[in-house]
């Protein structure tokens, strides 16, 4: 059996690192390399600290004042997805999301895989700290494996996961996200180089952003050499802790 790890396509690693009275989220894929860190007291965020070392858009970095506008001063318990996620960035977003969950917690990593389509199939996987946790099949678009989800679409997938075990919903909503960013390597650059005609989902994709904001195509391919998401970003930002 191909297992998806030997096949090419896009590469996505998340690592949470909390300690006390701190944590860090990390991610690392194709297009992006970003790092939140809260600093917390009592059960509320002191400082929000963003890192943009890569990003597709021209107009990205300024989403980092907006991150901790949304979210300095805020308890840890109300840091969630539904906070003001479209004025912000949404990776940036969710590592505070994810940072936040976390910050009592033990330090995680996962990493996506999720292979480029061959004859309209793709394999994405999850793995937690190392082990395989999830593993979808999709063909023209639509879930065929597991089951539980078959004829379903990534991006109806919300009500599905809601349906699973706890601890398997993040590492679900992470998967899909992934496998709806990792769309993005099958598309030509020249297709997806004009802010104005995506939809308002995000920072850069705001109206009065969205005419001025240009494509960067600063990509990194995992499947080269041997290279692993947040290689560099995790040693640098470790040290800032």
């Amino acid at each position: 059996m191909i297992e998806t790890q030997d096949l090419p396509g896009y590469r996505r690693r998340i690592r949470i690192e909390p300690r006390a009275g701190v944590v860090l989220a990390m991610l690392e894929d194709d297009m992006h390399c970003m790092a939140v860190t809260l600093r917390h007291e009592g059960g509320v965020v002191s400082a929000v600290e963003p890192v943009m070392q890569r990003a597709p858009w021209t107009t990205c970095p300024g989403a980092r004042a907006q991150l901790v506008a949304t979210f300095a001063g805020q308890p840890l318990a109300e840091i969630t997805a539904k906070r003001e996620k479209r004025a912000n960035c949404t990776h940036l977003h969710d590592l505070a999301v994810f940072a936040a969950a976390h910050a009592d917690g033990a330090p995680l990593v996962y990493d996506v895989l999720v292979s480029d389509p061959i004859e309209g199939e793709r394999l994405l996987e999850l793995r937690r700290d190392g082990e395989p946790l999830l593993l979808w099949r999709e063909h023209m678009g639509v879930i065929v494996e597991p089951a539980s989800a078959s004829g379903l679409m990534l991006h109806q997938l919300r009500d599905w996961i809601a349906t699973l075990p706890a601890d398997l919903q993040e590492p679900a909503r992470v998967l899909q996200w992934a496998g709806l960013v990792a769309h993005g390597r099958t598309i030509p650059i020249e297709q997806q180089s004009r802010a104005t005609d995506l939809p308002p989902n995000c920072y850069t994709f705001q109206p009065e952003r969205a005419v001025a904001a240009q494509r960067v195509g600063a990509l990194r391919d995992f499947n080269a050499g041997d290279a692993e998401p947040l290689d560099g970003l995790a040693v640098e930002q470790l040290a800032r802790l």
